[in-house]
């Protein structure tokens, strides 16, 4: 018997790491070309003022795919602790 198969963690065949499924992709297209032909930025803030849940709802759907750091890159975080000593007790005993 040989030994075939596949390594573990090894890939073969399908779509690759990332990949958009088609009907995904074309539904987006859809909904793209849909809101193209209503009038784009303009029908999108009418509806803020006619529609503000539904389109609150869009935002917080949208909004954190678009959030990007330098350069499009990822963000980063930095914190920064500052500890503060404080002595209980009567401050002239010393």
């Amino acid at each position: 018997m040989s030994g075939g198969g596949s390594k573990p963690g090894e890939r073969r065949g399908g779509r690759k790491k990332g990949a958009t499924n088609k009907i995904t992709r074309d539904l987006k297209d859809m909904i793209l070309g849909a809101l193209d032909e209503a009038g784009g930025a303009q029908y999108l803030a009418a509806q803020a003022d006619k529609n503000p849940s539904a389109f609150l709802a869009l935002i917080g759907k949208i909004l954190p795919l678009q959030v990007t750091g330098p350069g499009d890159g990822p963000l980063k975080s930095e914190n920064k602790w500052t500890v503060e000593i404080i002595h209980a007790g009567n401050p002239d005993t010393k």
